[in-house]
């Protein structure tokens, strides 16, 4: 994991072009000149990213408005709890959250506030943001199909739907109903499809499963390049980061499948977001506003989404080179605030199938 982020810390400081190797956070602070009317001049971010190039972004945040960025990372359930326990003293001005279902966890528990911003309405499309502006994408993650090449043929194409059908059994892959990944795809499927129609997909993938779910998204990956199942639903940056990694017999395994992107006849396939919001005691209100605003430009985007291989949310921005490589896509547009609210019965109905 550590190779991986110093990779990426490097790759992140070529794309923005603006922070020199071995500059740390304190001296680009030290350099950059004050916030005009803003005494405080910095922000403080609640992040459950992890990535060193996300550290360079915000250091160019720095140099650009001499805003210091103080960041406090862990994974988002602490944050939260954090925050709450912190009450209307908390020093934090942005919570940073790496799934729909976890930003709507936070906005349960009232830690978000509203933010009104013509850059961020225009930038970041409605689906892709709370209606009510208590946060907003940044990144979106495809929830995609890695097919076998030599079990699947390279001409055909699939829907979610189809990975339940009889023609399917013991073949599919995918990890277990507790990862949040996978509660927020049947969450959208509620959306979608309804959730008697989504309570029989999951009795059908649940029937269809090549061997009781185990591991992560990785692990699907090379339980396809193993033989034990001939398709598996991952998140398509963990295909990414095998491709594009030192790890040689990661990249065979890579190498070895193909990514579908699922219902392109249809709805379009599922993606969810990492986002943020602004803090509902944020005592640097309009530093954290800035602060979401620049990673709504094209540079910050394209950065953002390079450091875990993820798509940009805004338009002017294209993803990695890899990433590109998996080709277009047509992108459900289900209005990914939904995933929360639907998460409670999406769970449910993945208990009441016997999905584990």
């Amino acid at each position: 994991m550590h190779a991986f982020k110093a990779v990426h810390a490097a790759l992140i400081l070529f794309l923005i072009g603006c922070v020199t190797a071995g500059c740390g956070r304190s001296e680009a602070n030290a350099e950059a000149p004050a916030a005009e009317g803003n005494p405080s001049a910095e922000v403080n971010v609640y992040s459950a990213r992890h990535y060193d190039s996300d550290d360079a972004l915000f250091a160019e945040f720095t140099d650009q408005t001499g805003i210091a960025v103080n960041v406090i990372e862990a994974n988002a359930d602490e944050l939260i709890a954090r925050i709450e326990r912190e009450g209307e003293l908390s020093p934090a001005d942005v919570f940073i959250a790496v799934d729909a279902a976890r930003l709507f966890r936070a906005e349960q528990k009232g830690l978000f506030q509203p933010t009104s911003s013509p850059v961020l309405t225009e930038r970041i499309p409605a689906t892709r943001r709370h209606p009510d502006g208590l946060w907003f994408g940044l990144t979106e993650r495809a929830r995609v199909i890695v097919a076998h090449k030599d079990r699947v043929p390279s001409s055909l194409e699939l829907s979610y739907e189809d990975l339940a059908t009889p023609e399917w059994t013991g073949r599919v892959l995918i990890r277990s109903s507790s990862n949040v990944y996978n509660q927020s795809l049947v969450a959208s499927m509620i959306s979608s499809i309804g959730p008697e129609a989504t309570e029989a997909w999951c009795e059908g993938i649940t029937g269809n499963l090549a061997r009781t779910p185990q591991g992560g998204d990785r692990d699907q990956i090379r339980a396809v390049a193993a033989g034990e199942g001939d398709v598996a639903i991952v998140n398509h940056y963990y295909l990414a980061r095998m491709l594009d990694g030192s790890n040689a017999t990661d990249r065979a395994v890579a190498e070895s499948v193909r990514v579908i992107f699922p219902n392109q006849d249809g709805r379009g396939t599922h993606v969810n977001v990492c986002g943020a919001g602004v803090v509902t005691h944020a005592p640097n209100r309009e530093n954290a506003v800035r602060f979401l605003e620049y990673l709504a430009t094209a540079d910050a985007q394209r950065a953002i989404a390079a450091g875990n291989y993820e798509y940009p949310v805004v338009a002017d921005a294209a993803p990695v080179a890899v990433v590109q490589g998996f080709g277009e896509f047509e992108a459900d547009d289900v209005v990914v605030s939904e995933y929360g609210s639907n998460n409670a019965e999406a769970v449910m109905i993945m208990d009441r199938v016997g999905w584990r």
